[in-house]
């Protein structure tokens, strides 16, 4: 399994909420995720610093997305943030604690990781944010390619 030439996730229409720099996000999310499959998957040993590494620039990424998102969320007074946002922040604690547990050393199993960051993407993502990607869509002005347009104040 030396040159993994498979997605864990495959990109879809039905991650894109229209505003292209969520959508961005979103992409830039479902790469770093396949990445680090790329790196469990391939018989290359992968020590935890260097997985620590890639989980850490995940988070980062992943904090920054959501922090873009509540700010649009707030200033488009998305009926449900509170929700959503309990829905980030746990997921983010959830995060913490895996990497708590590998860098003390306790065995992780590295799968079942991915697996939850998979199923992560295909339900918040595909389901949950789908939510307020309608709410955008009602407010929001489109432009002749149908991307939505919210200011960059809102961003």
């Amino acid at each position: 399994m030396d040159n993994i030439d498979f997605e864990l996730i495959s990109w879809s229409g039905a991650f894109s909420c229209g505003v292209k720099a969520i959508d961005d996000q979103h992409k830039k999310l479902v790469n770093m995720i396949n990445e680090l499959f790329s790196h469990v998957a391939s018989s290359e040993e992968i020590d935890n610093d260097q997985l620590l590494n890639v989980i850490h620039e995940t988070v980062k990424n992943i904090k920054t997305h959501f922090a873009a998102e509540e700010k649009i969320m707030i200033a488009t007074r998305f009926h449900d943030f509170i929700a959503h946002k309990k829905v980030h922040d746990s997921f983010i604690l959830t995060v913490i604690s895996i990497i708590s547990d590998i860098t003390e050393g306790k065995k992780v199993s590295l799968f079942s990781f991915l697996k939850f960051l998979k199923n992560w993407v295909y339900s918040h993502i595909a389901v949950m944010d789908r939510c307020y990607f309608e709410h955008l869509s009602r407010i929001s002005a489109k432009k002749s390619d149908e991307e939505l347009i919210v200011s960059k104040t809102e961003l």
